[in-house]
């Protein structure tokens, strides 16, 4: 299974929440990949959400489940994250892409694409911490899959 964290907006590589997803995401021992995404263009706020959700499509293959991460999205318990990923691994799925928007949010085409809308909570969060939230929580998610002590109820 391969996992992909498609983000809008770079991350200066050595900074504190850099070092976070890295030390998080090579723990987890899956197959993750992140990939940023900008416009250069100086567009309306509509118009940059659609030109960025199109870019954060473009970068979903074929057949993955989606997960967009999205303030209005569901807000799930660690283990019941967990056991979803748990299941899509567990039906075949090959990929499953994680979509984090640019400051304006998604459109709705990624909201009609996704398989799951997430939350962290009702609060914003930047995007750089919300990248470090969802990195940790998908190795959470490994180890709550392997049996391991990390995650307590």
């Amino acid at each position: 299974m391969h996992l992909l964290i498609a983000a809008i907006g770079h991350l200066k590589n050595g900074t504190p929440e850099d070092c976070l997803i890295k030390a998080y995401l090579k723990k987890t021992r899956w197959d993750i990949t992140c990939k940023t995404f900008e416009v250069k263009k100086n567009l309306p706020d509509e118009q940059l959400k659609e030109a960025e959700s199109q870019l954060l499509l473009s970068s979903v293959p074929q057949g993955s489940k989606v997960v967009a991460l999205d303030e209005t999205g569901e807000l799930l318990s660690s283990r019941v994250f967990a056991e979803k990923i748990g299941s899509w691994r567990d039906t075949g799925n090959q990929h499953i892409v994680f979509l984090i928007g640019g400051a304006n949010g998604h459109a709705d085409m990624v909201r009609r694409r996704a398989d799951l809308t997430l939350s962290f909570g009702r609060m914003t969060l930047p995007h750089m911490l919300a990248r470090v939230v969802l990195a940790e929580q998908l190795y959470r998610a490994y180890t709550i899959l392997n049996g391991h002590p990390y995650h307590r109820d």
